[in-house]
């Protein structure tokens, strides 16, 4: 099996982590300057590892094995969150870049290649998965055209900036690929609250996005009674609570749900609201219960709407399919992490999307987790203890190999 360089896998880590170092984390969003100077670092990586590098036109990295009979495509996303962990994506990117070093050194792996990427804004800067999409064909000029950052900056003036813009964009050959391969910090706590060190995932799991719209009266807080108020800002909290227990009662052991953002507007102290906005969000890896949070939505938002005062609706927004991961990538992880850590694994979903899902559309799929300390991600003090860093280095790599090498 490859020999993997656990020392030299956090080495790199923690280079790639200066292109826009925070505090213990990286502030790198999609085609800023810390980012582009990270992906002309990683395509060097990938030549010296003996890779063909590339840069496309979207801003994907790859580095191509052009000697192997059968390949694997293996990788994650380089940018990060705002303000983020220095792993999330990072960790797979320079997974494949070792695992494509340990191959070439290895003389069991000759012919068998390892192409590696790292895809370009799987965070959402500009349009969620954007070098995932754009490589599988499931993003069309249309959308492309009219993606916009969260300033407000066209992505073709970004890509412009960047210098990707007059580059084609790779588009996926499913002749060339036995599968995709990704390994993932957890994000969660379920490795590290139970001591395990290998996630193999069974599913990624489905999300779905509503904006929920509320219109009442906008008035003067000091001379409008409260029997003719038409508070915007009231009814959203009344029908969040609502939403709250509702969804609790149909969960099943996985789903989660969230209201991250809330508006006011005018959002003053002096002002009764006349409008109100909050994003509700809910995931799970089954579609029929994901049906169910749907249906109850829509029919809260009916029940607040026809019981007044304010008028309410809801508009979907985002909208994911859950994917199982291929049945025999999963057995192949299984089977190293159990090689490298007897007892210390577990199948599991994943909560968050990942660029895997997107790629299961077209290649066979697979999925790894390490432990995240504390479960936290998104945030500058995301970590994972480096000697999990290098055993899963190890268990991703015996994993790709017999991925290869199965007839």
């Amino acid at each position: 099996m490859p020999k993997t360089d656990g020392a030299r896998v956090v080495a790199d880590l923690k280079r790639l982590a200066e292109f826009g170092r925070y505090k213990s984390g990286v502030h790198r969003p999609t085609y800023s300057p810390d980012d582009v100077a990270s992906r002309h670092w990683l395509a060097d990586r990938f030549a010296e590892a003996g890779l063909v590098p590339a840069i496309d036109g979207i801003g994907n990295v790859f580095g191509r094995n052009e000697r192997a009979r059968r390949h694997l495509l293996v990788g994650s996303h380089s940018e990060t969150q705002p303000y983020g962990g220095w792993l999330d994506g990072a960790l797979g990117v320079i997974y494949a870049l070792e695992v494509a070093r340990a191959f070439a050194a290895d003389p069991d792996c000759a012919g068998l290649g390892i192409d590696a990427v790292a895809w370009a804004d799987e965070e959402g800067h500009y349009g969620q998965m954007l070098g995932s999409r754009s490589f599988t064909g499931a993003i069309g000029e249309d959308e492309l055209a009219a993606c916009k950052s969260r300033d407000g900056v066209p992505l073709a003036d970004a890509l412009r900036t960047a210098g990707f813009a007059d580059r084609p964009r790779a588009e996926v050959d499913p002749a060339r690929y036995i599968g995709y391969l990704e390994a993932h910090i957890e994000q969660g706590d379920t490795l590290d609250s139970t001591g395990l060190r290998i996630g193999i995932v069974e599913a990624i799991v489905g999300i779905r996005n509503y904006w929920v719209r509320l219109v009442g009266q906008q008035n003067h807080a000091g001379t409008t009674q409260m029997a003719r108020r038409k508070d915007a800002g009231v009814a959203m909290v009344r029908l969040a609570t609502r939403i709250h227990d509702r969804f609790a009662e149909l969960a099943g052991p996985r789903t989660v749900w969230t209201i991250g953002r809330m508006i006011l507007d005018p959002n003053a102290p002096s002002i009764v609201p006349g409008r109100a906005e909050m994003q509700v969000q809910f995931r799970d890896t089954d579609t029929g219960r994901l049906a169910a949070f749907d249906e109850a939505l829509l029919a809260m938002v009916a029940e607040a709407d026809r019981a007044g005062p304010c008028a309410c609706t809801a508009e979907p927004m985002a909208r994911v399919e859950p994917r199982a991961m291929d049945a025999r990538f999963q057995q192949a992880i299984e089977a190293a992490a159990e090689r490298h850590a007897p007892g210390g694994h577990l199948r599991m979903p994943s909560g968050a999307g990942h660029d895997a899902q997107i790629l299961s559309h077209r290649l066979r799929a697979g999925m790894m987790f390490i432990p995240s300390l504390n479960g936290v991600s998104h945030h500058w003090s995301e970590d994972t203890r480096e000697e999990d860093i290098v055993l899963g280095a190890q268990v991703f790599a015996d994993a790709a190999a017999a991925i290869l090498q199965a007839p």
